[in-house]
């Protein structure tokens, strides 16, 4: 199995002056955390997009790129590409190019966008939210085969015999959808042949299995074989369960009480957050074994392939965020891929 992290770039706040540190301290935090996820044997780094105060990271090939260029073996996606609101043409010259300077490590991962603020942004309108995602995933997908282009939808102007340049490495390069748990939005990646990664961030993991069953299910009846399925949640690693949760606790119950705010749900709970820790719920939080028996029971559900963690949500200081990665990479990682490859060598 692969573990990765991923990253919106969250801007904590100074402890002395309340304020958020500004981009560029988290800019140059990120590369470094980037650059321990490599060196301590992660597989794979991401950042997601965003366009608001509270991250760093709106333009996630640009930050890929940089990472690129310091690290050597780590794979590095997006997480994710709000494909619907961006142009399939940039997106696919971008990831090119990321992929090019890191030697074919590059993915792209796909998705309709949690957040909207990107619709308006950028004058696409939100009551197509859905068709705009479908139209650009099919001319992204068309683009990336290589060979020219003619193409013509409905929200996009056409293409004629359109090239791409430059090309990858990869060829083609790996297109991942993302899902927060739309059957459709699961259907439509297994129809198309296509790689899926569940986000989950709240309640038990177990009940987002149905989604997996599904894109297995999709893959067959679009006439493809297995493709990756990969998990995506919030988790972070110290030496005791207590000291994981009193690390994440504080930027946590910020973030989550600020989108509650915005979506109508109720402020975050430290009674809540400490249900969520425990095992067969959705928070990864606590020391190296505890965090890989919680991987290894989704792995018994899900049969997944990748499992990655956001470990900065709102915000952790920088240091107590680095020894995360490295208990992550060192520790349980080992635990994790040692029994995955155990129990498929003596399946039960």
């Amino acid at each position: 199995m692969e573990l990765g992290i991923y990253s919106f770039g969250d801007r904590r706040r100074d402890a002395a002056t309340g304020r958020r540190i500004s981009d560029e301290q988290r800019i140059k935090e990120l590369l470094e955390e980037a650059r321990l996820a490599d060196e301590v044997g992660l597989d794979v780094f991401g950042v997601g997009e965003h366009h608001r105060d509270e991250y760093v990271v709106s333009a996630p090939p640009v930050v890929l790129a940089a990472v690129a260029a310091q690290t050597k073996r780590i794979r590095l996606t997006s997480a994710v590409t709000v494909l619907s609101s961006d142009d399939p043409v940039r997106v696919l010259e971008q990831f090119h190019t990321v992929d090019l300077i890191s030697g074919g490590r590059a993915e792209i991962m796909a998705g309709r966008g949690s957040f909207i603020e990107s619709f308006p942004l950028f004058g696409y309108d939100l009551e197509h939210y859905d068709e705009l995602f479908a139209e650009k995933l099919e001319l992204l997908l068309a683009l990336r085969e290589g060979e020219p282009v003619t193409w013509q939808g409905q929200l996009r102007a056409p293409l004629e015999a359109a090239e791409i340049h430059p090309g990858g490495v990869q060829r083609p390069i790996p297109v991942w959808v993302a899902i927060g748990g739309n059957p459709p939005s699961v259907a439509r990646a297994g129809l198309l042949g296509l790689p899926l990664a569940i986000a989950i961030i709240g309640g038990q993991p177990a009940r987002m299995a149905p989604l997996a069953d599904l894109h297995r299910r999709a893959l067959a009846e679009g006439g493809h074989g297995p493709q990756p399925i990969a998990i995506a949640a919030h988790g972070f690693v110290a030496d005791s369960r207590r000291a994981a949760a009193d690390a994440l606790w504080p930027s946590y119950a910020e973030a989550m009480t600020q989108i509650g705010r915005e979506r109508g749900w109720p402020p975050a709970r430290r009674a809540q957050f400490d249900l969520g820790t425990e095992r067969g719920n959705h928070l990864y939080v606590g020391e190296p074994e505890f965090v890989a028996q919680k991987i290894l029971d989704d792995h018994e559900v899900f049969g997944h392939d990748r499992h990655s963690l956001q470990m900065d949500v709102g915000g952790v200081p920088h240091a107590e965020l680095m020894r995360s990665i490295e208990l992550f990479g060192t520790k349980v990682a080992p635990l994790v891929r040692e029994e995955v490859a155990r129990r498929v060598k003596q399946p039960a």
